[in-house]
């Protein structure tokens, strides 16, 4: 298991920046939607009361809004929250480049945990990452920290590189879940990014791995991602593909019109598996859809954290 090194870190990292962007669009775009109560919250913002020291009204906010908001300096930290990401090689499907403006299912999640990262950050709140494959690669506790956030910035930029079609991470989820579960010792809310296809896994034993993240009373948020267009839809060109599976390598020549219904049928039954477990366990499910950007994620935090408030 690697640890982050406490290397001297510019100023802002490429991905940090990103999410600084991200977040403010998100809270820009909550203030003119039916949840601007949440975006209050994350804004660091809380509604005037007749009778207040009007010191610290922002009044840019009530140019925007007509309406008048104290904003909130100081918070303590109320949320211990873990972000834990799959890095195994499925997850950098579809393989690109990254110059034709799309992404694969790595540089999707790693943008979504930085701009958790950035909203945690707003409130004071504590964060952790583990990153995990066919072990755990690495794995901090939270914590509220500027070099922390730093930390775990640089740790993200990381991951996000061309897929090398040489190396083959296999993902051990039930393992590294066990072990990160007996990690977290304090009440946190977990939030896992991952495509959930691990050969080895016996459905059950992946159950009770993530059953066992609710342990100590953690509330989890299982992010569900996929290419649905590909992976979920199986929508290709009618003509033959070489399919290579990305963990293992192995390659396989057909035509997708001959096993389409039977690949439909069966990942639809995995996924409704899934969630019906996660379900049970009263373990939010959500399917997170690479080419759907980045609030639909958001969001899903905001009203979970809103829950546990």
């Amino acid at each position: 298991m690697e640890t982050i090194n406490q290397q001297p870190l510019q100023q802002f990292t490429h991905i940090e920046l990103i999410a600084k962007q991200v977040v403010e669009g998100f809270i820009t775009g909550l203030h003119k939607s039916p949840f601007h109560g949440f975006s209050v919250e994350f804004a660091e913002h809380r509604l005037y009361n007749k009778g207040e020291s009007t010191k610290h009204i922002d009044w840019k906010l009530f140019g925007r809004t007509d309406k008048l908001f104290i904003k909130r300096y100081e918070e303590e930290t109320n949320l211990r929250c873990q972000l834990i990401i799959d890095d195994s090689s499925s997850m950098f499907f579809p393989v690109t480049d990254g110059k034709d403006g799309k992404q694969n299912k790595i540089t999707f999640s790693a943008y979504c945990a930085a701009a958790l990262i950035e909203l945690l950050k707003r409130q004071g709140d504590a964060v952790g990452l583990s990153v995990f494959s066919e072990t755990i690669e690495v794995h901090t506790p939270a914590k509220s920290s500027s070099l922390h956030h730093k930390l775990l910035y640089h740790q993200l930029e990381k991951m996000i590189q061309p897929y090398d079609s040489t190396i083959h991470k296999k993902t051990a989820a039930i393992e590294s879940l066990h072990q990160i579960s007996e990690s977290i010792h304090k009440r946190s809310l977990v939030i896992i990014f991952s495509d959930m296809l691990d050969s080895k896994a016996n459905s059950e034993q992946l159950f009770s791995a993530l059953q066992h993240l609710k342990h100590n009373k953690h509330e989890v948020v299982l992010f569900h991602v996929v290419d649905k267009h590909k992976e979920i839809d199986f929508n290709f060109d009618n003509r033959p593909y070489r399919f290579v599976d990305m963990e293992t390598g192995e390659e396989l020549k057909l035509h997708p019109n001959e096993i389409k219904d039977t690949y439909l049928s069966q990942m639809a039954s995995y996924k409704n598996q899934l969630k019906l477990k996660c379900g049970q366990y009263k373990i939010d499910f959500i399917e997170a859809d690479i080419n759907e950007g980045f609030d639909k994620v958001l969001m899903a935090y905001l009203i979970k954290r809103t829950k546990m408030n």
